[in-house]
């Protein structure tokens, strides 16, 4: 694509500038990469129920040692 030619054209219809104004817009809008969802922080009824430095062990005699104090 050269530098003279145009990224789109009107092939029906005599449009306002107004209209193109709003069509380039939308088309600037729709082009820009959308920005990532900001990850969902936990509730802090989830984060009260587990020690701060407590992680989640796997394995023989997991679940007894998850009751036991640290």
């Amino acid at each position: 694509m050269s530098a003279e030619e145009p990224l789109f054209r009107v092939v029906r219809g005599v449009p306002t500038a107004e209209e193109l104004a709003a069509l380039v817009g939308a088309i600037a809008v729709r082009s820009r990469p959308a920005a990532a969802p900001a990850p969902a922080a936990g509730s802090a009824w989830a984060r009260s129920a587990r020690p701060a430095g407590a992680a989640v062990a796997a394995g023989p005699g997991a679940w007894r040692a998850s009751g036991l104090p640290r």
